[in-house]
């Protein structure tokens, strides 16, 4: 049977899957039962696996030729949002729900399992399954890569579901497609008093306000305009009652952007203006910041190999360029250590009301989209080893 033949038998399977792990999902590196039947899935079909990264599967099939390794990654965790759908297989667990299609990406992973295995004597080199935990707290790849997933393996391939692309289309070009990730957090002490007399202190809160409005110039005003950066804040604390002037304040914020030498800049770049700002004001502010995740960039030789695999199973036309986007992707981490590629399989149908962004209560996908990404696997696995 052919790749596509395996496919289509598999569908329902695949579809099966995903509503298993859609009813029951499970949060960061706490994926036991969504483990449990990737493993038992695994035995039926008569794949050999280990644990990995506390929750986490590497599975490996050996072709019946000497060759090369590649991995094949697929996340499995889910979100605390509370679901907002109402079909028959919605969340049973309050308050969580797989909001971000990584039900999605376990299941065709499961396929591709089966259709690999059924395939193996056709396969010239390894082929591992990472069934990776904690993507949305961007530590699992982490886990995975320092328990030895990544060894000897020559090159990684990923697929993310996106609810911006129409079903049936597929992204998978080379260059930076997911941005770095990155977290600050600043502390400001002035000196606080009563709220009739500010002369007599130095008001934290209005410090903290310059600060957030002068980081922004840094956006508009330091770094090149062909190079996107975003600098938020997302929490500001600062004060106690209504008339008394805050002697402590404290934000935390994200910044995300694709170069990697803008990116070792900006924790400078930032404590230049937070240094003067504070000092501008006779007040004190010290920077924390922590670099979490890199961009992801796709190699260009993996990607080429992407493309002729994604068009033998969409057609050349839609194999499409799709804008970068400021999301970012632990699978990152694994581009460091081989190269490889990530690659956007389109899931939106709003007819099926598959139209709702990634983290919303309402975010579902096209299942047609399952059979598309289960045969990428495959295909990239094999064009890549053959």
């Amino acid at each position: 049977m052919t790749i596509n033949e395996l496919a289509k038998v598999n569908k329902d399977y695949v579809i099966s899957l995903r509503r298993e792990f859609h009813k029951n999902p499970e949060v960061s590196f706490k994926e036991f039962n969504t483990s449990k039947i990737i493993k038992e899935e695994l035995d039926k079909i008569g794949i050999e696996y280990i644990s990995c990264a506390s929750t986490g599967v590497v599975a490996t099939i050996k072709g019946n030729h000497p060759g090369k390794t590649v991995a094949l990654r697929a996340d499995i965790d889910a979100l605390s949002v509370q679901e907002l759908n109402n079909m028959e297989y919605k969340s049973l667990v309050p308050g969580m729900m797989h909001a971000c299609g990584h039900d999605g990406h376990a299941s065709m992973l499961l396929g591709a399992a089966k259709i690999l295995y059924y395939l193996k004597d056709e396969i010239h080199g390894t082929i591992k399954l990472f069934f990776q935990p904690a993507e949305e707290i961007g530590e699992g790849a982490k886990a995975m890569i320092k328990d030895g997933a990544m060894n000897n393996v020559d090159s990684v391939f990923g697929i993310h579901l996106w609810s911006n692309i129409d079903v049936g289309e597929i992204s998978v070009e080379s260059g930076p497609r997911m941005a770095s990730a990155d977290w600050f957090s600043i502390d400001i002490t002035g000196k606080g008093g009563h709220g009739s007399a500010p002369h007599e202190c130095v008001d934290a809160l209005v410090v903290a306000s310059s600060i957030v409005m002068n980081l922004q110039n840094i956006v508009s005003r330091q770094v090149d305009p062909l190079h996107p950066l975003v600098l938020s804040v997302g929490m500001l604390n600062s004060g106690s009652r209504f008339n008394v002037i805050a002697e402590n304040a404290y934000m935390e914020g994200t910044t995300r952007c694709f170069n990697l030498d803008l990116r070792k800049k900006l924790p400078d770049m930032m404590e230049n203006i937070i240094d003067n700002v504070a000092n501008g004001y006779g007040a004190k502010a010290s920077l924390n910041y922590n670099f979490l995740l890199s961009p992801t960039i796709n190699d260009t030789n993996c990607s080429a190999i992407a493309e002729v695999a994604a068009e033998k199973i969409v057609g050349k036309d839609k194999v499409i360029k799709f804008e970068k986007v400021t999301g970012s992707e632990d699978f990152s981490f694994y581009l460091e250590k081989a190269p490889g590629t990530l690659a956007f399989v389109g899931c939106r149908n709003e007819e099926k009301s598959a139209c709702y962004p990634h983290h919303s209560g309402n975010f579902n996908i096209d299942e047609d989209a399952l059979e598309i990404g289960t045969k990428l696997y495959v295909n990239y696995a094999i064009d890549y080893l053959n």
